[in-house]
């Protein structure tokens, strides 16, 4: 007993410590109905140890507690049943967040090649997911927002040949900008034209924006503002984005001092 406590302040503390701070997170709140899964490999050997423990710690925690509602239901101790439903559902409610930003953790090597079936299927659920979350004009659907999310991400991670996973990692970008995740977005940004650089969404335009706009990186917003009007510019669809990215490189170009080109030593 005294381990499943330990546990339960442990998780709590967790969700606490990560609710602190400027970065909300909220693209990276695990998503309703979501089952933990394995971890996958991550650079940092020591994170994933521990990301892996708080997965471990919540399913044991979870577990515990309902076993102790089937315990109290066999015995017919209506109160401390009333106890452990309350806090079971406690548990199933409180804000959990997945650790893993998939895009990151894939690296920007991966080529969208591959015509795969399996990920065909699983980004046309993310695409119904994400448009039926968007129903209504005014409100979205931040739980069905995360559950289309989890099925992006779940193409990159299962299938990282697919010809799919540019359109995921643009699609997922949206919806990190959209939860004010505004540097992971971008990663998933800058991911879909690494992945595909012929990619026919905007993605370098959004990426740049954000960083101009939200992350005050100048430099690099400037760098790919360029690079966008040079690709994606081509494309009279996004002739809107063009206009704002020229504006900005001439506004821009007038602030941000120039990268030292590096001492070459004789």
């Amino acid at each position: 007993m005294a381990r499943v406590f330990l546990t339960a302040v442990l998780v709590v503390l967790l969700n606490v410590c990560v609710g602190c701070g400027s970065n909300k997170g909220r693209g990276q709140i695990k998503p309703p109905r979501a089952k933990a899964g394995s971890v996958i490999e991550v650079r940092n050997a020591a994170e994933a140890d521990i990301i892996e423990q708080v997965a471990i710690n919540r399913q044991a925690y979870q577990r515990a507690l309902e076993a102790l509602v089937t315990h109290y239901e066999k015995t017919g101790n209506n109160m401390k049943l009333q106890w452990a439903k309350k806090e079971l559902d406690a548990l199933n409610t409180m804000v959990q967040y997945d650790y893993i930003v998939d895009a990151t953790v894939a690296g920007p090597d991966l080529k969208a090649t591959a015509s795969i079936p399996e990920a065909d299927e699983l980004y046309a659920e993310a695409v119904k997911l994400h448009k039926d979350a968007k129903k209504l004009i005014f409100i979205k659907d931040n739980s069905l927002l995360r559950l289309a999310l989890d099925k992006y991400n779940e193409v990159i991670r299962k299938h990282p040949a697919s010809d799919k996973i540019d359109d995921a990692a643009f699609k997922a970008g949206e919806i990190y900008d959209y939860f004010k995740d505004y540097s992971i977005a971008v990663a998933y940004f800058k991911r879909t034209f690494q992945w595909d650089p012929a990619t026919p969404y905007p993605a370098r335009f959004r990426a740049a924006a954000l960083l101009d706009r939200q992350l005050n990186d100048k430099a690099e917003a400037l760098r790919l503002y360029k690079e966008a009007v040079e690709t994606e510019g081509k494309n009279s669809k996004y002739s809107t984005w063009k206009e704002f990215a020229d504006r900005r490189i001439g506004e821009l170009s007038k602030t941000v001092m120039p990268q030292p080109k590096p001492i070459s030593l004789p």
